[in-house]
């Protein structure tokens, strides 16, 4: 799945966009996604909120899990906070962990501007027969 095909389809993920994750660059079992930090992300520490960290961190994990064109539904995922930030943007990069079958296996990285860690995100997925390139999950309408 190229980027502009996994923008389409990942504008029906109307969380992600109301949290303003954007995807930056997506191929097979990979994706790239930033979040720009506002005020609205960060929580009474005025550090980002970790939710905010996670949904960035799980929208890169869709995409690269559906990079194949086939349903994949998360069936586990854990993050880690490593370092707080405020300020700037923060990107997550996921990837493939092996030749996914039924089951697929992602890493995701999240890194704030200047490369450094800020939370470790894993997640499983399972492979449904829903073929999503072919527009079984089109955006709901409204």
């Amino acid at each position: 799945m190229d980027t502009e095909k996994a923008r389409r389809i990942f504008a029906g993920d109307r969380f992600a966009a109301l949290a303003g994750v954007e995807i930056v660059e997506a191929g097979k079992g990979y994706c790239k996604a930033r979040l720009v930090i506002a005020d609205r992300h960060l929580n009474a520490a005025n550090v980002v909120q970790g939710g905010a960290i996670f949904t960035l961190a799980d929208l890169a994990f869709a995409v690269a899990s559906n990079s194949h064109g086939q349903l994949a539904l998360a069936i586990n995922a854990s993050i880690s906070f490593l370092r707080g930030e405020s300020t700037g943007t923060l990107y997550a990069v996921a990837t493939e962990v092996g030749e996914p079958k039924r089951i697929g296996a992602y890493d995701v990285l999240v890194t704030a501007e200047g490369g450094e860690v800020v939370a470790h995100f894993t997640g499983v997925v399972y492979r449904k027969k829903t073929r999503i390139d072919t527009g079984d999950m089109a955006p709901a309408a409204g």
